[in-house]
């Protein structure tokens, strides 16, 4: 495990729930956090110097849950070593790294996966099978949203805030590189246009003197506070077009009041819509035109076709977040204990595929202007 923080405790938990995985050893930004870490999450192994890591052969995959400015050079190394390779997104901070990443990956045969968990809830995949079956119809119009609060006040503080750690786009590369992946992931189109406006509210921000873990922030009272430039983005707007015919448009914000993590999702067909709000991860709005609407709930044995193999537990029992990730680690390390298992997961490609529309929408940003993909 590479990265002590808030993702590192959630990739910790998932990986212990497969039951065939251990996690060995964590290293982080110094001693004492891996230590700490080790010791919260009951590690054997803990170290500053993460290198020494990714050179042990006894180490037979990684997992990198560390600022994005880390991701390139963690993986190449862990790559050049022959270890296969977990990366949170955005994959890296360029889409020039992200396919140095994807062509070294597939010269050494290494398993590579971007954590673009979001797919996995049971009932995201039901909605991806309906749209295959054909149920929707041709797909007309996406629209939707992915708000959070926990960056409104200027002295909320997060690493992301920096673009030397984190790349020039927050909001939308933290969150709308889901919005982005989700919404092609389940209609089988490509986003082929887009238009966007990058819009960033509070130009200083108040840093304080300490570290701060991920939506920790807004629960601490700093007596010393470092006032700092800000430039990058608090809210981003996106129009755009979806393969040849359909059209859509979203929304990423870190300061909606009263938005935790609201992941709106809305496709509509020719034959009928659909909607779904990760805040209420197991229930599924379908809409008609000519017929009543209806709500249904997660349960693996009505959901449609493979839909079902990505839940775990019986109706009426919720699976969430962190259900999500175990999804998606039990198809990566699937795919390293069985070369010939399909790649049910999100590659290094898609990482690639995620900078590239990320980069798009930056410079549709500062041009005003539509750009194709």
């Amino acid at each position: 495990m590479l990265g002590t923080g808030f993702m590192g405790i959630v990739h910790t938990e998932a990986i212990r729930r497969l039951g065939f995985v251990e996690v060995a050893a964590v290293a982080g930004s110094s001693d004492a956090k891996a230590k700490a870490f080790a010791d919260q999450m009951y590690i054997d192994r803990s170290t500053g110097d993460w290198e020494s890591l990714l050179k042990d052969p006894a180490i037979d995959a990684v997992h990198i849950c560390t600022p994005n400015a880390l991701h390139h050079p963690m993986a190449k190394v862990a790559i050049a070593n022959g270890k296969h390779v977990l990366c949170e997104k955005p994959l890296t901070m360029t889409s020039a790294e992200a396919k140095d990443l994807l062509d070294l990956a597939e010269a050494k045969g290494i398993v590579h996966a971007t954590n673009h968990n979001l797919r996995y809830y049971p009932v995201v995949q039901h909605i991806r099978q309906m749209v295959a079956s054909g149920e929707l119809g041709e797909v007309l119009a996406v629209q939707g949203t992915y708000s959070q609060d926990w960056l409104l006040y200027d002295t909320d503080y997060n690493w992301r805030i920096e673009a030397e750690h984190n790349g020039k786009l927050r909001a939308m590369g933290d969150i709308g590189s889901h919005w982005m992946d989700m919404v092609q992931h389940l209609t089988g189109l490509p986003i082929s246009s887009v238009c966007g406006e990058l819009t960033t509210f509070h130009k200083t921000r108040k840093k304080p003197k300490g570290s701060v873990q991920t939506f920790s922030g807004k629960t601490l009272s700093p007596d010393d506070y470092l006032n700092i430039p800000i430039d990058t983005d608090d809210f981003g707007a996106v129009l755009l077009h979806l393969g040849d015919r359909a059209r859509g448009a979203f929304t990423v914000s870190q300061v909606s009041a009263g938005n935790k993590n609201s992941f709106r999702m809305e496709i509509y067909g020719t034959k009928c819509g659909v909607s779904w709000n990760q805040e209420r991860p197991d229930e599924l709005w379908i809409g008609q035109r000519n017929s009543p609407n209806q709500t249904i709930v997660k349960d693996p044995s009505l959901l449609s076709g493979p839909a079902s193999s990505f839940a775990d537990l019986p109706g009426g029992h919720s699976e969430g977040y962190d259900d999500s990730h175990k999804q998606l680690f039990k198809r990566f390390y699937g795919r390293i204990a069985n070369r010939a298992a399909a790649i049910d997961y999100p590659t290094f490609a898609d990482g690639l595929k995620g900078m590239l529309l990320l980069e798009a929408v930056a410079k549709s940003s500062e041009a005003r202007a539509w750009v194709d993909l």
